[in-house]
């Protein structure tokens, strides 16, 4: 059975580091054409599109030879991942192709093998994390503080993972599949709050 060879954006705003690339699927095998990382976590509303459109151009393509979009949809904070999810909303729509949601840590634990805990920072002294066996999901995501989390401080001694563009398309089961709506993974309430009633 031949596979359909096809060409995907692919965007992570989920951590610090604001990812953006292109990639060729042919079938399991994913070819990374092009991939701009910056990591700054104050920068994805600046970083995004500058990045697509360089990773576009490192790779020789317009938006017109992209044939999937694919996003990670978190965990990760309320604003990066509205300005990640919501652009690559935006892409696809204005193109015409469908936009694939992920987890974020699954594009982190996506073809890893063995037991493996991928974890990233959440803030406030709490962290994302989900265990993978042979690069599938088998727990979480979640938030916790570390401590809560058998594993969590080693994995955070080592150098942050952030989910790259061949995790990304590695963690969409079937491109040709109708998309599921995209629902951004916050896993706890934003920070603002509405003001509480004053007693009388």
């Amino acid at each position: 059975m031949e596979h359909a060879v096809t060409l995907i954006l692919a965007i992570d705003t989920a951590t610090a580091a604001v990812t953006a690339g292109v990639a060729r699927r042919d079938g399991d095998a994913v070819e990374v054409l092009a991939e701009r990382v910056t990591v700054d976590s104050r920068a994805h509303a600046e970083q995004l599109t500058p990045n697509v459109l360089a990773a576009l151009a490192d790779a020789g393509l317009g938006t017109g030879d992209l044939d999937a979009i694919v996003v990670g949809c978190g965990p990760g904070p309320f604003t990066g991942l509205r300005v990640g999810m919501a652009s690559a909303a935006a892409f696809g729509h204005a193109l015409g192709i469908p936009v694939h949601g992920v987890c974020s840590l699954d594009a982190i634990g996506a073809g890893t093998t063995g037991e493996v805990l991928v974890v990233t920072d959440a803030r406030r002294r709490e962290v994302y994390w989900a265990r993978y066996r042979d690069g599938r999901r088998v727990e979480g995501p979640a938030v916790n503080a570390p401590a809560d989390v058998p594993g969590a401080i080693d994995a955070l001694a080592g150098p942050p993972k952030y989910p790259t563009v061949a995790g990304l398309v590695r963690a969409v089961a079937d491109l040709s599949a109708e998309p599921a709506p995209l629902v951004p993974l916050y896993l706890r309430r934003p920070d603002a709050r509405p003001p509480r009633a004053v007693a009388r």
